[in-house]
C-alpha cells in the first residue's frame, strides 16, 4: 500500500500576514495553504510573495504539508509567484481556476524550466463550471508525471458565484459537482479536499458539513480559521470503534482457516476481501495520524 499522508485539515493562511505565517508553525493542521490569491489585496501581492518565500525557505513547519496558492494563470502575478515557489520548494503549488488539463501542463513545464524539484507537486482547484465539465480530463493529466498533479481542492465559493447556486445547509445544489470531481479524482488515484465552510460562528453547521464530506469520501476539508481545526481533524479521522472493527476484519482474513476464502461471516455480517482492503487503509490512516503525536 502506498504510504498515506493525512490531509484531514488544510488551513488557508494569508501570505500578507507575517504573524499568521509564524503562528502557522504551531497549529494542529495537516496542511498549510499559504495564500497569495484571494486573501491578498492587489497592492500587497509583492510583499506577500516575499513573506511566503522567506517563511517556506526558513522551514520550521514540522509535519505540516506546506502548499503555496499562486494567483491565477491569467493574472500579472502568476509568473513571479511560480518563480518564488520554484525557489522555496513547498510540498505543492495550488493552482486556482484550473479549467482544462492544458493549464496543468503550462504550470508543470514552467516549474521544470525554473528548476523546481519534482517533489514539488501541483494541486488543482476545481472551482469553475468549465472545470466541472472537464474534470475527468483534468484528473487524467495525472498520468503524465510532467504535470505533477497530486490533489484536487474544491472551490465551492467560486462555484457558487459562477453558477449562481445557493450555498444552503446540506449543499443540495453542490452535491452532483462534488461527487463528479471526487469520482474523477479517485479514478486517477488523486486525493481531494472539500471546500470551505463560511459560517465561523456556526459550529454545528461546520461539523455537519465535515461529516457530510467525510461520508462522501473526501480526504479532508479546507478551512478558513484555526477554530475549525479540531472538528475537521476529529471528523476526518477514523474513530476508535472504526479502527477496532478494521483490525478485526484484517485479523479474520489473516486466520489460516480463511486463507482461501473470498467472503466470511464476522459478527453477524458478511465481509468480503474488499472490506479487508478498506480496513487496511483505515488502520494505515490511523497509524499515520498517531505517528504525528
Amino acid at each position: 500500500m502506498t504510504p498515506i499522508r493525512p490531509r484531514r485539515s488544510a488551513l488557508y493562511m494569508p501570505g500578507s500576514n507575517a504573524r499568521a505565517l509564524e503562528k502557522a508553525k504551531s497549529l494542529d493542521t495537516d496542511v498549510l495553504l499559504l495564500d497569495l490569491e484571494d486573501s491578498v489585496a492587489p497592492d500587497a501581492k509583492e510583499a506577500a510573495r516575499g513573506r511566503v518565500w522567506e517563511a517556506v525557505h526558513a522551514g520550521g513547519f514540522g509535519h505540516r504539508e506546506v502548499v503555496v496558492r499562486i494567483n491565477g494563470l491569467d493574472t500579472p502575478w502568476a509568473e513571479e509567484d511560480l518563480k518564488a515557489a520554484a525557489a522555496c520548494r513547498p510540498a505543492a503549488v495550488l493552482v486556482p481556476k484550473v479549467s482544462a488539463p492544458e493549464d496543468l501542463g503550462r504550470v508543470g513545464a514552467r516549474l521544470d524550466a525554473l528548476g523546481a524539484p519534482h517533489g514539488t507537486r501541483i494541486w488543482a482547484m476545481i472551482e469553475t463550471p468549465a472545470a466541472i465539465l472537464h474534470v475527468a480530463q483534468i484528473a487524467a493529466a495525472a498520468r503524465d508525471p510532467l504535470n505533477r498533479l497530486a490533489c484536487f481542492v474544491m472551490g465551492t465559493n467560486d462555484l457558487a458565484k459562477d453558477t449562481r447556486a445557493r450555498l444552503l445547509p446540506g449543499r443540495a445544489a453542490m452535491l452532483p459537482w462534488l461527487m463528479q470531481a471526487l469520482a474523477a479524482a479517485r479514478a486517477e488515484g488523486l486525493d481531494i479536499l472539500d471546500g470551505v465552510f463560511n459560517g465561523l460562528d456556526d459550529a454545528d453547521g461546520f461539523e455537519a458539513e465535515c461529516a457530510q464530506g467525510r461520508d462522501m469520501g473526501f480526504d479532508g476539508k479546507t478551512l478558513i480559521h484555526p477554530r475549525q481545526l479540531e472538528p475537521a481533524n476529529r471528523l476526518f479521522a477514523p474513530d476508535a470503534d472504526e479502527v477496532a472493527r478494521a483490525r478485526a476484519i484484517i485479523a479474520a482474513f489473516e486466520a489460516p482457516e480463511n486463507a482461501g476464502r473470498g467472503a466470511i461471516a464476522l459478527d453477524g455480517r458478511m465481509v468480503e476481501r474488499l472490506h479487508a482492503e478498506m480496513a487496511r487503509r483505515t488502520v494505515a490512516l490511523a497509524d499515520a495520524i498517531a505517528a504525528r503525536g
